[in-house]
Order: C-alpha cells, then structure tokens, then sequence
C-alpha cells in the first residue's frame, strides 16, 4: 500500500510540475504543488484505513486495497489518456480531474458506511478464499473508481500542457522540489498529526478543499488554448510497454517484500508505515529529478536501457543486503542518540533509508527512462502508464502472497533483481556489470542466511518459523524448556509457561455467566485459552484468529485438539459484523494496540458490534495488556467501552506485577451478578475441570480480583477522547509507550489501583448474605495490600533471605482476609521446603498459617508431620 500512495502522488504532482507558468507567478506554482502533494498522500493513507475497517485484515482485504488504486489510475490513464492528447484544452481537463477526486471523497464520506455494510454480507462471515478475494478486489475498485481514475488522467493532462509550453525552465526542477515536499508533509503530517487529531473524515476534508485549490490554480495559470493535436494513433502492444510492465511488477515487489523483512525488525506501528512511505517517496522522486537533468543521449538505445536496467538490479541487491544488517543498524542509533521516541523514530528512519534509498532512486530515474522509450516508440503517455501500473497491481499477489511463504524474503528478493538482469539480457551479457550483478545474485541465493530475525534465548532453540503472507510466525523455546508464541518477532502471543493466566482469561468469564452453551473467542494465540474453555463438555466453543500461521504453531503448545473448538482464520471484527450466530460469553484477547490493525478492536464501533451478538445474558470480557498500555491509551479504551456498556466492571486476570492483565467486563442486560448463579456456575465447571489448579475455589476467588466498577471507571475515562473508527486514536496513542517505555507495568498497575474503586453491591447481589459483601471487601483489600506488598520484593534464590523479606507482609495480609489464599500459598510452599533444613523456622511459620486461617488443613497438616508439638 505504500507504493500505492507514492504512485498516486507523483501522478498528481508530477503534472503539476509541468504547469507552463510565466515567472512572476512561479511562487504561486510551488505553493500550488506543495498543496497537491499534501493531499495525494493524505488520500491514500485515509483510504487505506477506511478500508481496511469493512474489508477486514486478511491477505485478501489488503491486496484488494492494492489492486483498486492501482487499477483505477491504470484505468484513468488509458481510458483519457488519447482524448487528452487530442485537446485543446488539457487544464480543464485536470482541473476536472482534481475536481472529481475531491468530490467523490466527499460522496465517500456520507456512503462508505452503507456501501461497506453491503459488501460484508456479500463476502460473509467464513467466505471461500476466491469468493472474499473476488469481492474485496472488485468491490473496492467500483467504490473508488471515479477518484483513482481521475487520478490516473491528470499526468497525460499535464504532459499535453508541457507540449503546449514546450520543455525546459530551470524552474521545472523547482516545482518538483515543491513536489516532493508536499508529498513527504501529506505523509507526516496525516500520520503524525491530521489523522490522531482530526480523524479520517476531516482530514479527507482538508484533501478535498485542497484537490479544489489546484484545480481552481490550474484554470487560473492555464496557457492560452492552442491547437489540438492530433490523438496518436494505436499502436500495437511492444517490447516498452512490457517493459514497463514488468519493472512495475518488479518495483512495488522490492517494496512489498521489504516491507515484510522490516516488520521483523521496527516496530510496525503507524508511524513505522509512514517513516516507510516517506522514504520511499523521497527516493523515487529524486530519481525521477536527477533522471530530467541528465543530459540526453542519442547514441545506442539498447545498450543505454541495459545499464538502467542492470544499475537497478545492483541497487537492489546492495538494499537486499542492506537488510542483513538491520538490527545492528537500529542499535547503533539507539547507542549514539540514548533511548528516547525521537531516537526510536530515528531508527527506523535509518532501517528505511538503508533498504530503499539507492533502489528507489534508481527507480524513479528507469521509469522515466522507460516511459520516455514507450512516447517515442509511438505510444500515448497513458497507455504507457496503464501498462505499469497494471504490472504493479499484480506484485502484491505474486511475490507477497505466493513467493514470500514458498521461497521466503531471502529468495524472492533475489528473483527480483535477477528479473531486472532478465530484462536487459538481451543487449547485456557482454557487459561486465551484468556478470558482476548475476554473479553476487547466485552467491547471495546459495550462501546467505535467510532473511529471519528470530531472538534465541541462550541454550534455546527454534521449535518453527513460518513466512506467512501478512506475518512471520515463530515458536522459540529456550533452555528451561519455556516456548513462546511470537509475530514477526516483536509480538509475543503466549508462551508454555503462561498456563495459569492464559487459563483463567477464559474461566473467569464463563464462570461469571449462569448456563453458557457457546463461546467466542477472538484471537487464538497459543490456543490455551481456548482450549481451556473447550474442556466443558456441555460448551461449544469457537475461536478466531487472523494470521493461519498462528493456527498452525498453536499445536504446538496442546498435548490434543478438542472436538469442540472449532478455530477460523479470519479477521475478527470483520467476522463479528457478518456472523449471524450469538453467544453467550464473547472474550476478545489482549491483543497489543500498538500493532498495526489492532487498534480498530477496542473501537466503540466494534464492541457494539459485539454487543449485537450476546446473546440475552450474554457476558463479555475484552482483556488489555496493561504492561504494553499506558494509563492515558488506557482511559480512552475504557471510554469507548462504557460508551456502550454503561454498567460494566473491571478485573485483573493474575495479580501479576510483570504482566499485568486487565479485563473489563459487562453483561448484556447490565444486570449485576447473584451468587446463587456463580455458585452454580462453580460447581458445573468443576465437574470438568480442577478449578483450584487456576485458583477459583470458591466466589470470593472468582470475584477477588475485579477492581473497578461502573462509577470508578466513568470517572477514570472521564474527558478521554473516544477511539472511534473516524478516530483511532488508540493507534496512535498506544506506540509511543511502546518506543520509549515511560514506567515499569508493576508500577502502571500499582497507579491504577489507587485511582479506582469497587463496592460489592455494584457487582453482585448478595441477598440474605449479610457478612457476605463484608468478606468480598476485606478480600479486595488484602489483594490491593499483597500486589502493594509484591512491588518491594526482591527475588532471591536464597530461601531464607526471601522467607525474611515477605513472611510478615503477608502474614499482614492474611489478617486483612483470611479468605486471601495468595498470600497463604506461597508462605506454605517455603515452610515445606524448610523442614529439612530448618525445623524450628518452618515450624513458626506453620503455626502462623494454621492462626490465620484455620480451616485450611494444609498447615495443620504439615505440622503433625514436623511432630515437633500440638497443631
């Protein structure tokens, strides 16, 4: 998507450069095409979200995003193209154009909701791979047609208005300047500051007043008519216009296999895609700038076309390489600069300029050498651009679909530069930078590491490592045997030794609902926590996860598949919108927000989508990783929620200080909840499962760890600006804790408790319990008393030395409740590990426990068998 908007720009701006402008109003000019550079790039980037929102995050929405810009300026350039050329009036002709773009984007702005409504129940919710690609493909090059089209006609506009005026002018080089410029403040100024601030629909806005700006500038610094050329006549596809096929296949494949490669290394949030996109754009356009410099040439076309061709081949290979050394390149600036965003950012500006800069250079100047073939060989200037973008329309599918999961990045990036050698092989084998180029291209296919960034652990090892088409998945076990889940090795999606609190994410909410017959899961992960649902033989249990390269690494970390967890790779929110099935409990994973794409699940529009499929007593539970949140991303999250649930809870999922885990919580009847129910609830999910193994014995353990409730959670998300789909903010909030960590998850989770609260009647109905609202209290005391207690403990291998630093605070504990077994678990494991060693200690300690809690046996136990005196 990214070689989307930088084509899409230079088609607009690059016309605008030619405008055949008399000196006094070249200020004007450049101020016009600094303009349109802004809002070509500020299009694509708000389109492309927009889309991905109804289409969903699958392989199939994205290529559709691709193929419908791509398609629709090949469709401009060669349907307009010819009717240009012939008229005598080619500024109003781009000014339609700018006109026409900006009014559709109007028009997308009232119709995009309904049309995307429409399109979702055309594709379902478990469609065929063909059918979802066929109608996300046609679907979105119909709904943005009229804009891309436009698109696509507005460079053979400009270049009838540079045959008008004739060529040259050292102010062309001026305009492009403006050009680019425009183009690099539409890329950062919509991520970094439009987008977050104003949301999508504004900032089409600001891009539709601005197309109208160059179109009224474009009437107003028109030449006068001329004559009108003749049409070119139509000449039969040739060896340019294949050319220029193929090198737009080529390009945009560099691109996308890049791009993959990177996401292993930066952090692949939206900045990281604009950092990308600006970089990219810089390098094509000062390719193109250098290439109306060169002086020019009449000697042999052939061999003047090979070495363009094989210099592009060198330039990707030095990038290829390049990549090899990504990781070190970003510790180098992290060293020079110290930590910080702005290093951060720095960093993958670097890992962007390493990768791309000498290619993309090359490229901007071969497709001008190229195009400049196709006009002389008699071909109209938008048949030659439909011929190149139809080419790049198809590289996303062939190298980002077929050729990155067959060949892997390494490979298919050396195809690449072996078909620009392949193009030129005809005029060039004589030529020793062909050898040079063909010979490292075999050396680098043989002799090279892949281009995979897994981090092994000292001792560990890599279980699986799978290029799929969105993502790299690996499983990477180290030397205690621990294997961890990750995406593109930044991600981390559960690992064998999270069993305990990957478990309780899915017995806690179905435990909270009375009778629950189905289950949805959205996003799988390890498959633990669904699987630990899919233990109740009366539960059906469905999970949905995106990338099929998780499902498959999932079996690794279940000894068998359940029958009764059906898993579907599709896109979450996408499947929520189209299911016509209800559930009665939905849990939505901790899916990190910083990521790209998984900031569009905690939108307002997407948990009322979930609403609408709880079923009457319906429960849900979104969790949030709060070791990967901050408190500000967290206050809008929560707002958004309570925006549709008003009467919703909070709970953690451990009293984990490392990983902290939160939950908010609602029912679909805003009902609080009875005990009888949860009693019942017990005593059904005991029968199967061991229900003390993940510490729920009793109520008080299941409802032990909520920790705010409806009125403390409006007044934490109080004036927190919602995240909506028009605005996700929380996509770009939440990375900035994400480059530079601005607390530790221990203490993000110690401020929390202190900033919200929870009464017992507001979460449950004790009825004719009186002492029992007093004991949930206590219980929550002592949970906030024993997280407080855990932040000063220093681990140690010395039993001892750790007996001393936690024996009275959670003895203290244990006096707040003595229902809190957390506390009580811990001082009884280091009391049985002393017997041997030191009796009259672990004999102390026993006593304590059987004081505090009495009717606990395990410490009476344990005492007789000291036999050192009366329990």
């Amino acid at each position: 998507m990214v070689s989307v908007e930088r084509l899409a720009a230079e088609l607009t701006l690059s016309a605008l450069q030619v405008l055949p402008v008399a000196p006094p109003r070249r200020r004007a000019a450049f101020a016009l095409m600094t303009a349109s550079g802004f809002a070509g790039l500020g299009y694509q980037i708000v389109w492309t979200q927009q889309s991905a929102l109804w289409l969903g995050h699958e392989a199939a929405a994205v290529l559709a995003v691709v193929t419908a810009f791509f398609g629709g300026l090949g469709v401009g350039a060669w349907a307009l193209g010819n009717r240009i050329e012939g008229s005598r009036h080619p500024a109003r002709w781009y000014a339609a154009c700018e006109g026409l773009i900006a009014l559709w984007s109007v028009a997308l702005a009232f119709g995009l909701q309904p049309i995307s409504n429409g399109m979702l129940w055309l594709i379902g919710d478990q469609p065929g791979a063909w059918w979802q690609a066929s109608v996300s493909i046609f679907g979105t090059i119909i709904v943005l047609l009229p804009a891309t089209a436009a698109m696509g006609a507005t460079l053979p506009a400009m270049e009838r208005l540079v045959s008008q005026a004739g060529r040259g002018g050292r102010h062309l080089a001026g305009l492009y300047a403006s050009n680019t410029l425009g183009a690099l403040f539409g890329v950062l100024a919509t991520a970094f500051w439009l987008v977050p601030t104003f949301g999508l629909m504004r900032s089409a806005a600001l891009c539709a007043g601005l197309n109208l700006v160059c179109a009224l500038s474009v009437l107003a610094l028109r030449s006068s008519p001329q004559p009108g050329a003749a049409a070119p006549p139509a000449v039969a596809p040739s060896a340019a216009l294949l050319r220029l096929a193929a090198t737009g296949l080529l390009g945009i494949g560099f691109e996308v296999v890049v791009v993959r490669v990177l996401s292993q290394v930066a952090e692949d949030t939206v900045y990281t895609f604009a950092i990308l996109l600006a970089v990219y754009l810089l390098g094509s356009a000062l390719g193109a700038a250098a290439y109306l410099r060169l002086p020019s040439r009449q000697g042999d076309a052939p061999a003047l076309r090979h070495r363009w061709l094989t210099l592009q081949a060198i330039a990707c290979l030095l990038g290829t390489v390049m990549l090899w050394s990504a990781e070190h390149l970003q510790q180098a600036v992290r060293n020079a600069l110290g930590p910080g965003m702005a290093t951060a950012l720095a960093g993958e500006v670097v890992l962007a300029l390493a990768a791309f800069a000498l290619p993309t250079v090359v490229m901007g100047a071969l497709f001008s050498h190229l195009a400049t073939e196709a006009r002389t060989a008699g071909h109209s200037l938008g048949r030659a651009l439909a011929f190149n973008t139809v080419g790049a329309a198809a590289a996303p599918v062939l190298f980002g679909v077929l050729l990155v999961p067959a060949l892997g990045p390494k490979l298919t990036l050396l195809s690449i530069a072996a078909g620009y050698l392949a193009l030129g092989k005809t005029t060039g084998v004589r030529q020793p930078l062909f050898w040079i180029a063909a010979g490292t291209t075999l050396v680098l296919a043989v002799g090279a590491p892949p281009l995979a960034f897994v981090d092994v652990p000292p001792g560990g090892r890599v279980l699986s490592y799978r290029d799929g088409t969105m993502a790299a998945v690996s499983v990477v076990e180290d030397a205690q045997g621990v294997a961890r889940l990750r995406i593109n090795n930044r991600q981390q999606e559960g690992s064998s030794a999270t069993l305990l609190a990957d478990g309780r994410q899915a017995l806690l909410p179905l435990l909270l609902h009375p009778s629950p017959q189905r289950a949805l899961f959205l996003g799988l992960g390890t498959g633990t926590t669904a699987l630990a649902a899919a233990e109740d033989p009366k539960l059906r249990v469905d999970a949905v996860e995106l990338l099929p390269e998780v499902i498959a690494a999932s079996v690794l970390f279940s000894a068998h598949l359940n029958p009764r967890l059906q898993v579907m790779a599709a896109d979450a929110r996408r499947y929520v919108k189209t299911t016509g099935q209800h559930y009665d409990v939905i849990v939505s994973d901790n899916f990190h927000p910083a990521r790209s794409g998984s900031g569009t699940l905690y939108t307002v529009e997407h948990f009322q989508a979930v609403r609408g499929r709880l079923s009457a007593q319906g429960v849900f539970c979104q969790w949030l990783p709060l070791h990967q949140l901050d408190i500000a991303t967290l206050r809008s999250i929560v707002r958004s929620f309570i925006a549709v649930y008003p009467n919703s809870w909070a709970m953690l999922a451990t009293n984990s200080l490392e990983t902290p885990v939160l939950g908010l919580v609602a029912r679909r009847d805003a009902s609080v909840f009875r005990l009888p129910e949860l009693r019942a609830g017990l005593a059904r999910g005991a029968t199967s499962r061991r229900l003390e193994d993940f510490g729920l014995t009793d109520e008080l353990a299941l409802l032990g760890g909520f920790v705010a409730g409806p009125a403390s959670l409006g007044r934490l998300a109080a004036n927190a600006p919602l995240n909506t789909d028009d605005r996700p903010v929380v996509s770009y909030r939440a990375p900035r804790i994400t480059y530079v960590p601005d607390s530790l998850p221990r203490d993000r989770l110690s401020a929390l408790l202190q900033e919200v609260h929870i009464e017992p009647g507001e979460l449950v109905a004790s009825g004719s319990e009186a002492a029992w609202p007093r004991r949930l209290a206590a219980y929550w005391r002592a949970r906030d008393r024993f997280i407080e207690v855990g932040r000063d403990v220093r681990p140690s291998a010395d039993l001892p030395r750790m007996l001393a630093q936690v024996r009275e605070p959670l003895l203290s504990v244990l006096r707040i409740s003595a229902d809190f077994r957390p506390a009580y678990d811990p001082l009884l494991r280091m009391a049985l590990a002393l017997r041997r060693s030191e009796a009259t200690a672990a004999h102390a300690l026993l006593a304590d426990l059987a004081q505090v809690q009495p009717w606990r046996p395990e410490a009476r136990m344990a005492l007789r068998e000291l036999n050192v005196g009366p329990p």
